[in-house]
């Protein structure tokens, strides 16, 4: 890792900072969405835009935090979306026609989206990546990023496995091409050798259901299925179960579903890269930059992960999960 990347608690502290800030404004100020003064001053427009598809409920933490912090900073949030490339391409060139004064992105596909980023910091946008594209976003002459080091991630994925579960691992990427889930699959491998790619359609969670149930009866050796998202681990759960397999699950990602089966066995850990926190950063560090000029990350990425949670403090989390926060 390189000696620019921030911790956790550096991004922590940063929140909690402008979070300060916020409630250092007068009593008159605008209410925010929780009932707390909005940081006073003048209102920007900062647009976000991801690569979410239609029912991934991943996302609805990122906007969470995105709009915890548009409520704290007086910011007018823009989110819009779209899983196809060409068209979140296109969602960046409407965001740089309108003008905005911010723009939060993600980079999955950085050869189809990166051109557009570019053309926004050409354009004087401040613009900050998150999520996805760790490795690609200075190319577009961004500064910021925030989000989780996936190929650390998955090495963090298959040094558990191999610990505690150890043998043939079937690792399930859910979009083909996306450059963080490739990485997230490439770094189990790299600390769990016996590892093998399985595509699926994440876009019908039936058809990934069949497959890594199909999967699992063909080669009763799998002793291990790693899902990508926390939707595809509920599948591979069901999966397992119709496949009357005795393979062990493990994911990335968390939601509330999740939560709960870890509480209960069901699922063996999750690896968290702090969905909540990569949204509220995204809009605040926009914020800071607009009104006092910050950059924050000495141009490397700020890490939200990965986060691991399994029996050992899954109990303190799970209420967080329930809350959309975690």
């Amino acid at each position: 890792m390189r000696s620019t990347r921030r911790s956790l608690q550096a991004v922590v502290a940063v929140s909690a900072a402008t979070v300060a800030l916020a409630a250092c404004s007068s009593e008159g100020g605008a209410q925010n969405a929780e009932g707390g003064a909005a940081a006073e001053g003048e209102s920007y427009t900062i647009a976000m835009i991801t690569h979410e598809a239609p029912g991934d409920t991943f996302w609805d933490k990122i906007r969470a935090g995105a709009e915890a912090a548009a409520a704290n900073h007086n910011i007018t949030l823009n989110y819009s979306n779209n899983q196809d490339a060409g068209e979140q391409s296109t969602l960046l060139q409407n965001a740089i026609d309108q003008g905005v004064d911010g723009m939060a992105t993600t980079l999955p596909t950085p050869d189809a989206v990166g051109p557009n980023v570019q053309k926004a910091v050409d354009a004087g946008i401040p613009t900050v990546a998150f999520n996805a594209g760790i490795n690609d976003y200075t190319n577009y002459g961004v500064s910021m990023y925030f989000g989780s080091d996936e190929d650390l991630a998955g090495q963090t994925v298959g040094t558990k496995l191999a610990a505690e579960s150890p043998g043939h691992t079937v690792c399930v990427i859910q979009e083909q091409g996306q450059v963080q889930l490739e990485a997230r699959c490439a770094g189990v491998a790299k600390t769990q050798p016996d590892t093998e790619v399985l595509y699926v359609n994440g876009r019908d969670l039936p058809a990934v259901q069949q497959t890594i149930g199909a999967k699992l009866q063909e080669d009763p050796s799998i002793t291990n299925v790693v899902a990508l998202g926390a939707d595809i681990a509920l599948a591979a759960q069901q999966a397992k179960t119709d496949a009357g397999s005795q393979a062990n699950i493990a994911t990335f990602d968390l939601n509330a579903d999740v939560a709960q089966q870890i509480q209960d066995g069901g699922i063996l850990f999750s690896v968290d890269q702090q969905p909540y926190v990569q949204g509220y950063m995204a809009v605040t560090s926009l914020w800071l930059n607009l009104t006092n000029g910050n950059d924050i990350g000495g141009g490397g990425p700020v890490l939200t992960g990965p986060s691991l949670v399994d029996e050992s403090n899954i109990d303190q989390i799970v209420e967080y999960a329930q809350n959309n926060t975690r």
